[in-house]
């Protein structure tokens, strides 16, 4: 495996398994912030995500790696990781891929692989988040970026975007908030990846001259 070394241009690949609004927002981002990297190709494990055609509209290359053609996780991860390495990246980002990657990908690619949860790890790791917040009673709710480690939802956290939870809150309302600060969360991140902002040291993550890592809704 050889790792691209050119500092001054970043290689990205996103991965994505529906309508890919995160995913959106950074290639957006690259457009309009004129960020030195490529975006080298957009995959799915979903035939039928809304997200490749939105990739395709930008003229993002893309690819679909359909999971169910694949007898297990092991043969699925395989696949996936050949076509990622064609393109090189320097960074992998979850946007939205809902599959739970191997050890031996997530391994393969530490310090390099990026995922966005829609909570404020280490709380309401897995699905349904939205709603567990509510039935919690939390008064506030969030996402966070982190380095993907081989547990779930795990992994050293680069930066947390943080909502408040309103009494009149239903899933739909709150999932929508979180999402908006999600785009600001992970556009920001990336950034920071791209200009070799970020230092991983151990479990614990830096910002080259920032006092903190949260973006706040209010």
């Amino acid at each position: 495996m050889t790792i691209n070394t050119q500092q001054n241009r970043k290689k990205l690949v996103i991965l994505i398994s529906g309508r890919g609004s995160n995913m959106l927002a950074l290639l957006k981002a690259n457009i309009t912030n004129k960020w030195p990297a490529e975006i080298c190709c957009v995959i799915s494990n979903n035939l039928n995500a809304e997200g490749i055609k939105s990739a395709q509209s930008l003229g993002i290359n893309t690819k679909i790696i359909n999971h169910l053609d694949y007898n297990s996780r092991e043969e699925f991860d395989e696949a996936l990781l050949k076509e990622i390495d064609k393109s090189n990246p320097d960074y992998i980002i979850l946007a939205g891929f809902m599959r739970i990657l191997t050890e031996t990908f997530v391994k393969y690619y530490y310090g390099r692989l990026i995922n966005i949860h829609p909570s404020l790890l280490p709380l309401f790791k897995g699905l349904n988040t939205h709603e567990r917040v509510l039935n919690s009673g939390l008064c506030f709710h969030g996402c966070t970026v982190h380095f993907v480690t081989p547990l779930l939802d795990d992994g050293p956290i680069i930066a947390q975007g943080i909502v408040p939870v309103y009494l009149d809150d239903t899933i739909d309302t709150l999932s929508n908030r979180v999402l908006q600060i999600e785009h600001i969360t992970l556009v920001n991140t990336v950034e920071w990846l791209i200009y070799d902002y970020i230092q991983l040291n151990g479990n614990i993550v830096k910002i080259k001259n920032k006092k903190h890592k949260l973006f706040i809704m209010e």
